[in-house]
């Protein structure tokens, strides 16, 4: 299987990344990709320049910029490997737990905060949910290239897993405590629920805490992705960075 990557910053990250490119194709006569051209002649990455028909027959999202790219199908990291990686880092894990987020927009939106806020990884759940596409590629901006996603079949049992090896878990809802009450420091998973219904259940009641975001206006809720952020960068706050 492989990978359809379209639009400049994340062909551009996927090379950074040392991915295994088969092909780049760019729209003819477009002066402007010609940094992206020169990074994949330095990488030896066959170049077909082409009319922009093809460029809309080889697109998945509608989107492409006038660069796509097609790759080896990226591969999901497993929750042990997030694990590992905070491990060799010398930090406390910080994880973000997706629960059926089927918006591929709202799912690359997360993972690239999840990336520019230093969360270890991500993780999703396998069904009722939205995989890894062209779409969540182009939404996160390149940052699913430098970031680990594992794809579980139970996130309750995945709490479990997290919990046992020290990590707390914190469930986003609008009625959970403010956040600025709660302790969000040190290992923590923070669970984002799906776009209309939330958290399911289940897993509501498997987190060691619900933390909500005080809204001052008219309107009562963020989306997924934005509640995401605004509860990521309140645990890097609390976690001391940028203190320095």
């Amino acid at each position: 299987m492989s990978d359809t990557i379209e639009g400049r910053n994340p062909v551009i990250e996927a090379i950074k990344a040392g991915r295994n490119i088969d092909k780049i194709y760019v729209k003819k006569g477009d002066a402007t990709l010609c940094r992206i051209v020169a990074m994949a002649k330095d990488k030896k990455i066959p170049i077909s320049v082409v009319l922009p028909d093809k460029l809309n027959e080889l697109s998945e999202g509608g989107n492409h910029q006038g660069i796509i790219a097609r790759a080896a199908a990226k591969e999901y990291s497993t929750v042990e490997d997030i694990l590992e990686f905070a491990k060799s880092k010398g930090e406390e894990p910080f994880i973000i737990i997706c629960d059926r987020i089927t918006d591929p927009h709202n799912l690359g939106a997360i993972i690239r905060s999840a990336n520019v806020s230093g969360a270890h990884g991500v993780i999703i759940s396998k069904h009722e949910s939205c995989g890894l596409s062209s779409v969540v590629e182009k939404a996160s901006a390149g940052a699913l290239e430098h970031t680990k996603v594992a794809k579980v079949t139970n996130i309750t049992k995945t709490i479990e897993l997290l919990k046992n090896s020290g990590v707390w878990v914190a469930g986003a809802a609008g009625a959970g405590e403010n956040m600025y009450k709660c302790n969000l420091s040190g290992a923590i998973a923070l669970v984002i629920g799906n776009e209309g219904e939330g958290i399911a259940r289940l897993i509501l009641d498997s987190c060691d805490m619900i933390v909500s975001i005080p809204m001052f206006g008219q309107i009562e809720s963020l989306n997924a992705s934005c509640a995401a952020s605004v509860l990521m960068y309140e645990i890097i706050r609390q976690r001391g960075a940028g203190k320095n």
